[in-house]
């Protein structure tokens, strides 16, 4: 009975073990990064199973704090302070049967962006852009799949515009008043077992040739301290518009995937989910040096 026991603690602490310390594996393998959705969860699961696990004490308190290490570094970045930046961003997966379009294009006239970045943008809420035009003259779209586009406005006038089709990335080239720099929106596959791994390899490239200042935001589909996300922000030498929040609710998990990355960061504010699933987010960034 007591070697059942110890055969029971030791097979359940592997699994979580293997779980949270694989959610730092993403370099390796993108199984890392779908395990970091779940970091929290699975440190505080593997910690309270140590604890009372008749381990080592040691062993228990040094596997304990670093599982209580990995929750306060996500849980901190909900409290930092970010002051405002010059740039405003208005962030926006649509949902492609939004049907309330005239209270969208309303918030979004009411925040005054420079730059909206729209996902999942379909013939079901296209009506959107079309209003926006008079605000937002110059605008660019791009298919991610058949049904479905990313889409980026500017204020600003532009001087060069990319798109790659089906990978879910659309850019301007802003001309903006401090001087140029790129604006892109994305919309990112889920991670794997789905195609996010090899969609950000073929983003990573184009990102790494530009040199002008890079604005980047989006659905990453992704939480910020996973690899993949971080590989974007080490290419473009960009923070994230904080602080913390969550964007997207799945299956009573609250979510943190809508983005802004940006030169020099700035502040993150929730917008109202108007018809969508995914609350908004303005932020206001600093793109060039002060």
């Amino acid at each position: 009975m007591v070697r059942a026991r110890q055969v029971l603690v030791n097979s359940v602490a592997g699994v979580l073990g293997a779980a949270f310390f694989g959610s730092f594996a993403g370099a390796l393998h993108p199984l890392g990064d779908s395990l970091a959705v779940f970091r929290i969860p699975l440190a505080v699961a593997f910690a309270l199973w140590v604890i009372w696990s008749p381990w080592l004490a040691w062993l228990r308190l040094s596997l304990s704090m670093i599982c209580l290490a990995a929750m306060a570094q996500i849980v901190a970045q909900k409290y930092v302070s970010h002051p405002d930046g010059p740039i405003t961003i208005y962030q926006k997966n649509l949902l492609f049967e939004n049907d309330q379009v005239e209270a969208l294009a309303a918030d979004i006239r009411s925040t005054q962006p420079d730059i909206v970045t729209l996902q999942e943008l379909t013939s079901r809420n296209a009506a959107l852009v079309r209003d926006l035009r008079t605000d937002f003259p110059y605008q660019a779209s791009c298919a991610l799949v058949e049904w479905a586009r990313v889409a980026i406005l500017s204020r600003w006038p532009v001087e060069g515009e990319i798109c790659l089709e089906g990978q879910g990335l659309v850019g301007l080239q802003v001309m903006s008043p401090d001087g140029p720099f790129w604006a892109f929106s994305l919309h990112a596959f889920w991670p794997w077992p789905h195609g996010q791994a090899e969609q950000f390899g073929t983003l990573l490239p184009v990102l790494d040739d530009l040199e002008e200042p890079v604005v980047i935001a989006g659905d990453f589909n992704m939480v910020p301290w996973s690899y993949a996300v971080q590989s974007i922000q080490r290419s473009i030498g960009a923070t994230r518009a904080g602080p913390l929040f969550p964007t997207l609710t799945k299956m009573g998990a609250p979510l943190p995937i809508d983005h802004v990355y940006a030169p020099g960061g700035g502040q993150a504010t929730p917008r109202p989910l108007l018809g969508s699933d995914h609350s908004g987010v303005l932020a206001k960034v600093f793109v060039f040096a002060p």
